[in-house]
């Protein structure tokens, strides 16, 4: 017996969708797409040594931590991911070249090499669409019970990339939609001259992005897309400071500007 009919999960491995502190009451409702690096366990380890599963190209290290204390601290729900990016990128269409990636930062991912459409459809079916499915139904029940949303959709990097430096401690990432939220953040964080931020750095929003384009857009919901350097994440003190840091940037962004208020 599996999961939901779906050979890729048993019966006893976690639903790739978690919901953290699902009675929040705020308007912020938070993402975590790469919170997770668990590997199903028909697919082994994908080919990869252990140093490999826990390094950033499997995961946003430190998300699932912080995704919690700030759930707690906004009183917003958490919305989460178990499995490893590696497996499906759930921040990608499931067709873009990226879902499963064969080679990630230098590192060859054995188990994506050979990978046939009815082995990709078996990972989306068991983790990319539940995940989307399960922020879907809690959008579509905040909506019927005529309650506003913001949107968080919670990411990290690694410091470094391809031997260059990366500068900031935060990024806001933003394009279509509404991006009020995402603007008014970047100006509550940028009252903290210590911080170096990234307006749409070390990304820029744009096709590759899945979750926020998916969900936030067509609802027209105000949203931000908010990256955390990994090494600001390295244990629960530097956790509970990047998450007072932004739990006051998000209730100054939303208090501060009433044309944004939902």
């Amino acid at each position: 017996m599996t999961l939901s009919g779906n050979p890729l999960l048993g019966k006893d491995e976690p639903a790739p969708a978690q919901l953290f502190n699902a009675d929040g009451r705020s308007p912020f409702l938070i993402t975590g797409d790469h919170a997770g690096n668990a590997i199903p366990r028909v697919l082994g380890t994908l080919g990869l040594a252990e140093a490999d599963r826990a390094r950033h190209i499997a995961w946003d290290i430190g998300v699932r931590d912080l995704g919690m204390a700030l759930a707690k601290a906004l009183d917003a729900p958490f919305i989460y991911q178990r499995y490893s990016r590696l497996v499906i990128d759930c921040n990608r269409d499931p067709v873009h070249a990226e879902a499963a990636p064969a080679n990630a930062d230098g590192s060859l991912v054995h188990g994506n090499a050979m990978l046939t459409a009815d082995e990709l459809a078996a990972r989306v079916a068991a983790i990319h669409a539940p995940y989307h499915d399960r922020i879907a139904i809690e959008l579509a029940n905040r909506a019927a019970a005529a309650r506003p949303t913001i949107f968080l959709a919670l990411h990290s990097f690694t410091p470094a990339l391809a031997g260059q430096a990366r500068p900031w401690h935060f990024g806001v990432l933003h394009e279509g939609g509404d991006t009020r939220f995402a603007k008014a953040l970047l100006e509550a964080l940028g009252a903290r001259p210590a911080l170096v931020l990234g307006d749409n750095e070390p990304y820029h929003m744009d096709a590759t992005d899945y979750s926020v384009p998916h969900h936030a857009y067509p609802r027209g919901l105000l949203y931000a897309e908010i990256e955390v350097r990994q090494d600001l994440l390295t244990n629960p003190k530097s956790v509970a400071q990047c998450c007072q840091t932004l739990a006051l940037a998000c209730q100054t962004a939303l208090a501060g500007n009433a044309r944004i208020a939902p």
